[in-house]
């Protein structure tokens, strides 16, 4: 027996290894036929890729400029280097302080005041019980967001005017006079922090909306079985149940500190308002940009790149320190 069974292993090895070439090839032929069902999905999958690379992957290679001085003629390789004189220059501009102020002051203001307004609102929405107002009061909230700073620059203008606008009117009925939000440094940024707010609060509650719909109906039914109120069921179960999408949101915030809101502050601001107003991307638009500085404004944006990189990673190792919530 044991002869016959070792007669048997040289004829039952090339078996097995032509069985599994053959279930290797079937495997092979399947994977193609799924691939060439699914091509559509390729193309589709291969478009925005290419995109991604042509307009994100390769212009960092342009990032150069910013430690050269950047001659359009001569191009990236034939300028020459210039040992860090653009960040030199930033940093011993007279108005770097003021600039680098205004612009942690309105970001710090828009997390602060503008962070918590999308919650408040969606907790507000999630407690409307018609379904059909529910939807209207999204809709409204929704719809500041898909206007650009330059129409609802111009809206605003025109409430705040102190002429014609409504704000004006009502003041005068009032007994108070007029005064001119856009010109007033000490109304100004109350102003950006308002209209901000305003513009992307319905857009915001859009995560937490679907924060929400994900939480176990059971523990509100055991809250009410408990006798709970609407206000313990929010601070006890909907609130504690949005901390993880809070966390994730607060790191990404903080790493768009130096990011106080071109579009908003370009559209409303005057030179009579640069004191408070003047960020640094304002500043580079007039410097970098209008005079033609391009190494310069690349410079700028490197240095706040950098910033918000070492931000988003030094706030998420701080929270993962203290919680169980974090980007990675």
């Amino acid at each position: 027996m044991i002869d016959a069974d070792l007669a048997g292993e040289p004829e039952s090895a090339p078996k097995r290894l032509a069985d599994s070439e053959e279930l290797r090839t079937a495997l092979g032929r399947e994977r193609w036929q799924r691939a060439k069902r699914m091509r559509l999905l390729y193309v589709l999958f291969f478009l925005p890729f290419v995109s991604l690379v042509v307009f994100h992957y390769l212009p960092i290679y342009g990032i150069v400029i910013a430690f050269k001085d950047y001659k359009l003629g001569a191009g990236f390789l034939a300028s020459p280097w210039n040992n860090f004189e653009h960040f030199t220059n930033l940093f011993a501009t007279p108005f770097f302080g003021r600039i680098l102020r205004n612009t942690i002051i309105i970001s710090l203001l828009h997390i602060g005041l503008g962070f918590p307004a999308p919650i408040v609102l969606a907790l507000l929405i999630n407690e409307i019980v018609n379904n059909r107002f529910k939807r209207v009061v999204q809709s409204i909230s929704y719809l500041p967001h898909f206007m650009s700073w330059v129409i609802l620059a111009g809206i605003i203008v025109e409430i705040l005017s102190p002429q014609r606008g409504i704000v004006a009117h009502v003041a005068t009925l009032l007994g108070l006079e007029p005064r001119n939000v856009l010109t007033d440094r000490s109304l100004f940024r109350p102003m950006l922090v308002a209209t901000g707010i305003w513009k992307e609060v319905g857009w915001g509650t859009v995560i937490y909306l679907a924060a929400l719909s994900s939480i176990n109906p059971e523990l509100y039914e055991s809250a009410a079985v408990d006798g709970a109120g609407r206000i313990q069921v929010a601070l006890r179960i909907t609130v504690p149940s949005l901390i993880p999408v809070m966390t994730i949101l607060v790191i990404l915030r903080l790493g768009q500190l130096l990011n106080a809101g071109f579009d908003q502050i370009f559209n409303l601001y005057s030179p009579l308002v640069y004191e408070v107003a003047d960020i640094i991307d304002t500043y580079v638009y007039r410097v970098g940009l209008i005079q033609r500085r391009y190494d310069f404004a690349a410079a700028v944006g490197l240095f706040k790149n950098a910033i918000g990189v070492a931000l988003i990673v030094g706030s998420n190792a701080i929270i993962r320190r203290f919680s169980d919530y974090g980007l990675w």
